[in-house]
């Protein structure tokens, strides 16, 4: 007979699951392949087969995002997210998921029906500038923070740190997806990540809509209940995961005393994930 531990485990993984494949339209958990973009000793597939930094970094990078005017108003725009939050993390999700470990054809098939939609997303931002999803630089914006957040999210909660080397391996990896989608610059490594944000920073503002989009992204109201704990941990450790720039500009400014707190319950939660997906 199963023991508690067991169905703890079980019952915990399945929540997550639940939460990443949208069971209504018939989605499970994507099968890794060895026909993927990517082998089964890269850095990219270990990286994104952490489910805790995933989603904190993940978290962190709409954030960040969510300050570029032009990215905030194609959100604005063209998403459902203030009805459908869930609806959107999960596309964001299963297109990493897919691109990182599904076979070729599924991946080049993922890339292919995100350029076609991107085709669709287009308009002019309250200030009137035209924005496009196809923008290499807005596509390059997108691509950095999330690159940066998911690998920093991985150094500071993953069960073993990246060498200078496998960091920049991670960012060739990720970067393959970047250029399938038309993005550029792409940077190869943790400096050039870096610059490439730096040089974003004149661009950047916060306004009322990017503190609404933040306050979803920090609080999804479809978030179940009793895993409302690990979203405030999650949510906690993704904002201290931001440069302390980006921080200040939304708002969110962490004070020092509790970063050791919410960096001690990240831990935890990260543990406890994977015990249960172990």
């Amino acid at each position: 007979m199963p023991s508690i531990a067991t169905h703890l485990k079980q019952g915990l993984a399945s929540d997550v699951r639940a939460i990443f494949n949208d069971s209504a339209r018939g989605e499970t958990p994507v099968a890794p392949s060895d026909d993927a973009l990517f082998g089964p000793e890269t850095a990219i597939r270990r990286v994104h087969a952490d489910v805790t930094s995933m989603i904190i970094g993940g978290i962190a990078a709409l954030l960040m995002q969510m300050l570029h005017p032009s990215a905030l108003a194609g959100i604005w725009d063209h998403s459902r997210f203030r009805g459908d939050m869930l609806g959107r993390l999960r596309r964001t999700a299963r297109f990493i998921a897919v691109t990182t470990y599904a076979q070729r054809s599924e991946a080049e098939a993922a890339i292919a029906s995100v350029n076609a939609a991107h085709g669709h997303v287009h308009g002019a931002r309250p200030d009137g500038i035209p924005y496009s999803a196809r923008d290499p630089a807005l596509l390059a914006w997108v691509h950095v923070t999330e690159g940066l957040c998911f690998l920093d999210a991985w150094q500071r909660y993953g069960d073993r740190r990246l060498t200078t080397r496998e960091e920049s391996d991670y960012f060739t990896q990720f970067g393959v997806i970047a250029a399938a989608l038309g993005a550029d610059p792409i940077p190869r490594n943790r400096g050039e990540a870096i610059a490439l944000v730096a040089s974003f920073r004149p661009e950047l503002i916060a306004t009322d809509r990017s503190k609404e989009v933040a306050r979803l992204i920090l609080s999804p109201p479809q978030t179940p209940v009793h895993l409302l704990p690990a979203q405030r941990i999650a949510g906690a450790a993704a904002v201290d995961l931001l440069p302390r720039w980006a921080a200040r500009m939304h708002g969110l400014a962490m004070p020092r005393l509790l970063k050791p707190l919410v960096r001690t319950g990240a831990f935890g939660l990260a543990g406890t994930l994977r015990w249960a997906f172990r």
